[in-house]
């Protein structure tokens, strides 16, 4: 991935941390390790199929999904759907960091950023 794209992720991800602060509900850092790292649960979607698994890890990894939950979060006053959807965000944009874009349904390596290289890493081009 180009490097101007990963800058761009990367600021995303450090506003989506910031904001992360502001909206702890209170949670330790400890707390929120494993929980930066749960959207990825939705991985298991795999063991049915491909299809299941695309839909699945796309659902806890589309940025529209996320602001979504955040702004209803927002506008309902419910702290938990905020930090929900601002955890979603800040994990997606993380993850594009690393190359992983939202999956099609012909497998886990076909991304919406390219093809995932055989080695699993996500970083398919050097900038």
């Amino acid at each position: 991935m180009k490097s101007i794209i990963k800058l761009e992720e990367l600021a995303m991800t450090i506003a989506g941390i910031y904001l992360l602060t502001q909206h702890s509900l209170g949670l330790s850092i400890w707390i929120w390790i494993p929980l930066f790292l749960a959207p990825d649960i939705s991985m298991l979607g795999y063991l049915v199929n491909t299809k299941v698994g695309a839909f699945t890890y796309n659902v806890f990894h589309h940025k529209g999904i996320a602001i979504a939950v955040a702004a209803a979060g927002y506008f309902f006053h419910s702290e938990i759907l905020l930090t929900t959807g601002l955890l979603l965000f800040s994990h997606s944009s993380f993850d594009r960091i690393m190359g992983y874009g939202l999956k099609y349904s012909t497998g886990f390596k076909d991304t919406h950023l390219g093809r995932l290289p055989e080695g699993g890493k996500g970083s398919r081009e050097k900038a």
